[in-house]
């Protein structure tokens, strides 16, 4: 079976001082994996670039945002893709997709809602 490797970066805080150290991926089916690069216009003017990786049963959004970079996994939804990573939630559906803080509250509106550039 081919692989497809997925190189990211990942920021480790220790001692107050951050490093980044490259993580590879194995994505299984390397011929059926589609990446997607898409740039939202958010409210209040503010940017989301969100490259979506999918092979097969794995789903990967990286999700930028004020300069912060989040890889974020697929999670069940009823509507749309719904992506989580850290604190935070990326919901698609068609061009739009909502970015959720959830140290906010679970009912807590989204802080940027967007729309596919």
């Amino acid at each position: 079976m081919r692989k497809t490797a997925l190189a990211v970066a990942v920021l480790i805080c220790a001692g107050g001082h951050a490093l980044a150290d490259p993580l590879s991926i194995d994505l299984p089916s390397a011929s059926s994996a589609e990446r997607n690069k898409v740039d939202y216009s958010c409210t209040g003017g503010s940017k989301v670039t969100a490259e979506y990786v999918n092979a097969g049963a794995n789903a990967l959004a990286i999700v930028t945002t004020n300069g912060q970079t989040i890889l974020m996994v697929s999670v069940m939804s009823g509507s749309g893709a719904r992506y989580t990573g850290q604190q935070f939630v990326w919901w698609t559906k068609g061009d739009k997709a909502d970015f959720y803080d959830l140290t906010k509250g679970e009912d807590a509106p989204p802080e940027l809602s967007c729309e596919a550039a």
